[in-house]
C-alpha cells in the first residue's frame, strides 16, 4: 500500500460527509473526529478506515485472543471495540439481562484503505490513494430524508428507575459500595434509520473529542462521547475520567454561574475525587511504582449540551505488564462502574433491566508500530442492529448516598437530549 496527501477542495465538514457516504459500500467503517478539540495526547483530527484485510471478532477469551492478533499485525490503525461486558471474562460477573443488539464481545480489523486528516489535507493509504480520493470528492452528498417517525421507550418507568435508585442507596448505606453508576435503556423497535446521516445529524449538534461512527456488518455505532478511557503514548497510560455534569446556560453569564456552582459542589468534588482514586488504584497495577499522579484535576470542559467535571490521571507503564495485561487491571472505565469498583459491577448486574453491551464498553484503536493506543468511553451513544431493526440507548449517572433521586432522573433525561435529537423523537 501507498501513502499519498491531497489538498482538500472542500470544507473539513463536507469532505467528512462525502467520505462517510462513500464509505457506506464497505461492511466495515471506523470513523474518528475529534470535532477539532485541543488534545495533547490525540494523534488524529479525524481518521476514517474501511474494508478490512484482516478481522478479529470473540466473545470468550477476548484479550488472549486479542494479544495474538494485534502481534500478528504490524500496523499504525488497527480500530475496533471492546463490550462493557468483558468485564465477565476479567472478574467472576455474569450478566443474565436482556441483550437484543447481539453485537459481539470484541471487534477490530487492520483496513485495507485509511484516510487522515490534517490541516487543510488529507493523507491517504491504499493500493491505488488516487483513486480512492477522486472517488470521495466525486460522491454526491444524498438529500437528507426525514427518518421514518422512530418511537422510543424506557426500559423502565419513571417509578421502576426510582425504586432502583432506592436499592442502590440501600447498598451504599449497608457499606456495600460508596458509589454506582446506575443506567437505563432506551429502546426503538421496528426501527429504520440512516445510520450515516444520523451520526452526521448527533455529530453537528454534539461534537465531541471522542465523537465515532462504526459499523461491522449490520452493527452500526453512533458515538457522541466526550471521554478518554484510556491512552497510551511513549510509554506513558493517560485515563481521563468525567464525573460531574450540568446543563449548559442560555447565557455565558449563566454558564459562568454554573460551573461556579459545580466547582463548589460538594456532590460533585467527591463523586470526582471517588473516581480519581478508583482510576488511580486501577493504574497502579500496571505503574511503575512512584509515577502514578493526578496530572490535573476538577477541569470543567463545556460541550453544546453539557458542562462535564474531568481530571486526568497518568503513569509510566511497567515494562514487565503487557497491554492486554492494562486492559484486565483498568476494563471497563471506572466512571462507569462505581466504587468499589467490582461490587459496583456486580450490583449493576442485579439491579439493571438490560445487558449494557458496548454501551460502558470502548472503542478505540491500537498502533502496534509505535506501541499505542487510544480508547474511549462508549457514552452518547446510539447502538443499532439493522438487520433486526433494534435501536437502543443508555444513560447513566452516579448514585452516592447525598444523590436525589429526582435531579439524577433527571440528568439522564439530559445526557439522552442529543440521541433524541439527532432521531427527531422524544421518548414515548
Amino acid at each position: 500500500m501507498r501513502i499519498e496527501s491531497f489538498d482538500l477542495l472542500d470544507s473539513k465538514d463536507k469532505f467528512h460527509q462525502k467520505a462517510l457516504h462513500w464509505s457506506g459500500q464497505f461492511d466495515e467503517i471506523s470513523f474518528f473526529n475529534s470535532n477539532g478539540a485541543p488534545d495533547e495526547w490525540g494523534r488524529f483530527e479525524s481518521v476514517l478506515a474501511v474494508k478490512a484485510l484482516h478481522s478479529f471478532c470473540a466473545d470468550d477469551d477476548v484479550l488472549d485472543q486479542l494479544q495474538q492478533f494485534l502481534v500478528k499485525h504490524q500496523c499504525e490503525f488497527i480500530p475496533g471495540f471492546l463490550s462493557y461486558d468483558l468485564k465477565n471474562e476479567i472478574e467472576n460477573l455474569h450478566t443474565s439481562a436482556t441483550d437484543k443488539l447481539g453485537f459481539p464481545a470484541a471487534y477490530f480489523f487492520v483496513p485495507t484503505i485509511t484516510v487522515r486528516w490534517a490541516a487543510n489535507q488529507v493523507h491517504i493509504q491504499a493500493d491505488d490513494p488516487v483513486a480512492v480520493y477522486q472517488s470521495i470528492c466525486g460522491t454526491v452528498i444524498p438529500q437528507i430524508n426525514a427518518n421514518p417517525e422512530i418511537k422510543i421507550h424506557s426500559r423502565w418507568t419513571k417509578e421502576e428507575y426510582f425504586a432502583a435508585f432506592d436499592k442502590v442507596q440501600q447498598h451504599i448505606q449497608r457499606g456495600d459500595i460508596y458509589e454506582v453508576n446506575l443506567c437505563q435503556e432506551f429502546f426503538a423497535e421496528n426501527a429504520d434509520i440512516n445510520p450515516i446521516e444520523v451520526y452526521l445529524k448527533l455529530n453537528t449538534v454534539s461534537p465531541t473529542p471522542f465523537s465515532n461512527f462504526f459499523k461491522v456488518g449490520h452493527h452500526f455505532i453512533m458515538s457522541a462521547s466526550p471521554e478518554r478511557f484510556l491512552a497510551k503514548r511513549q510509554g506513558k497510560l493517560i485515563s481521563q475520567p468525567i464525573k460531574g455534569t450540568a446543563k449548559r446556560g442560555v447565557t455565558a453569564y449563566e454558564d459562568e454561574e454554573i460551573v461556579s456552582r459545580m466547582l463548589q459542589s460538594q456532590k460533585e468534588i467527591a463523586e470526582n475525587v471517588m473516581i480519581v482514586d478508583l482510576v488511580r488504584n486501577d493504574l497502579t497495577r500496571s505503574a511503575l511504582p512512584g509515577t502514578v499522579e493526578a496530572t490535573r484535576l476538577f477541569e470543567i470542559q463545556s460541550f453544546k449540551q453539557v458542562h462535564q467535571m474531568i481530571s486526568t490521571i497518568t503513569c509510566i507503564q511497567n515494562p514487565k505488564v503487557s497491554n492486554m495485561d492494562v486492559f484486565r487491571h483498568t476494563f471497563p472505565a471506572g466512571s462507569m462502574t462505581g466504587a468499589p469498583k467490582i461490587a459496583a459491577m456486580r450490583i449493576c448486574d442485579q439491579i439493571e433491566a438490560s445487558k449494557r453491551g458496548v454501551y460502558a464498553g470502548s472503542i478505540g484503536y491500537f498502533d502496534t508500530v509505535r506501541d499505542e493506543f487510544d480508547f474511549n468511553v462508549v457514552i452518547r451513544s446510539l447502538l443499532y442492529n439493522q438487520r433486526e431493526h433494534y435501536l437502543s440507548f443508555h444513560t447513566g449517572g452516579a448514585v452516592t448516598n447525598q444523590a436525589l433521586v429526582e435531579q439524577e432522573y433527571q440528568e439522564c433525561l439530559l445526557k439522552a437530549s442529543a440521541l433524541l435529537y439527532a432521531l427527531d423523537t422524544v421518548v414515548q
